[in-house]
């Protein structure tokens, strides 16, 4: 068994390839390096023969998004740790022994760096920035990054410390513990996956931190665009399946709240004229309701797996609230009672 694999999921990104992998490949001295291809079209099979033979390619059978694509190709790749590591991501020189040593802690399950805009280097980047939380609703925030707020990085969060999920943007996580509780939700296709994965495995006390001494560079957007509409609705989805999942007290009230709250975004897209935004928001729901017998079934499933929670990282309050009626625009200005 080796010990690190580096997996970059690529879908039709031979432009990234063509720019960032070469420092992958640089800065990453003692890691195996795979890259697993979607089904692209754009000659990003050709490009990685010829200019990079060093790099173990796998070709999944079918273009199943970010979670199918992982889980098919981290099955034939055997190492004590995986790395998941987007194609549009600038590494920087020893950005992996960082992560490496917290990963010697044996109650941490993954870990992630800090993300840092590629267009904007002194801005954290809207996937994970410098770690990533949940409030009482189930929204995802970060620190650094309050929903559409990017707060410039003055190096205010770089302790290291617990969080409530990591980045799969870039994420460093157990190979045993991440086949163990079956890898990312297919269903979810992309967006939010690895959420849910670190929500299941916190299931089992394990552990998730940040280490910001290791540093990375994210485009973001690079397969979908972040005002795209199917972005847009899969998120609404998937944040709605995680919570049918993983939500630990009665579920009817809080998705009914959910549901009531995802309704007055819908109102608010269409007083502003979005109208592909409010059809995702209502597809997103029908597609949780044809999907609710399942998800009631893996909510049963993860239960009854379910050893000892750690709720580090939950915010025990509501970020829409702090964002937009007290006009909280920083992590480090949210009340800290409220976390976990």
């Amino acid at each position: 068994m080796q010990d690190l694999a580096i997996v970059i999921l690529n879908f039709n990104g031979v432009s990234f390839l063509k720019k960032f992998l070469p420092k992958v490949i640089e800065y990453s001295p003692n890691a195996s390096i795979y890259v697993a291809d979607n089904l692209s079209t754009d000659g990003s099979v050709d490009f990685l023969k010829k200019n990079h033979p060093s790099v173990s390619l796998i070709l999944n059978s079918k273009n199943g998004g970010f979670a199918k694509g992982y889980n098919d190709a981290l099955k034939k790749i055997d190492a004590k740790y995986f790395l998941l590591l987007n194609s549009d991501i600038e590494v920087t020189e020893n950005w992996l022994n960082p992560l490496l040593e917290v990963m010697k802690d044996e109650t941490v399950a993954g870990c992630q760096p800090k993300v840092l805009s590629y267009s904007k280097k002194n801005t954290f980047e809207h996937a994970g920035a410098s770690g990533g939380y949940l409030d009482r609703n189930y929204y995802p925030f970060c620190r650094g990054r309050i929903l559409e707020i990017f707060e410039e990085d003055k190096g205010q969060y770089d302790g290291k410390t617990e969080v409530f999920w990591a980045t799969g943007a870039s994420l460093l996580i157990r190979s045993d513990l991440f086949n163990e509780v079956g890898g990312f939700d297919e269903a979810f296709f992309a967006h939010m996956e690895e959420i849910d994965l670190c929500w299941r495995i916190k299931k089992k006390g394990y552990k998730f931190m940040v280490e910001p001494s290791s540093i990375i560079y994210h485009v973001g957007g690079g397969t979908l665009a972040y005002n795209s509409p199917k972005k847009l609705y899969l998120n609404f989805r998937n944040s709605l399946f995680m919570l049918v999942k993983n939500h630990e007290g009665l579920l009817l009230p809080k998705l009914f709240y959910r549901l009531i709250l995802d309704g007055i975004a819908a109102v608010h897209f269409l007083l502003k004229g979005e109208f592909k935004s409010v059809l995702s928001v209502l597809s997103a729901h029908v597609s949780l309701y044809s999907h609710l017998g399942k998800l009631l079934n893996q909510r049963r499933d993860i239960k009854k797996l379910s050893i000892n929670f750690n709720s580090a990282g939950f915010y025990n309050a509501s970020i829409l609230w702090a964002r937009y009626f007290k006009g909280i625009k920083k992590f480090s200005d949210l009340n800290k009672r409220f976390f976990q």
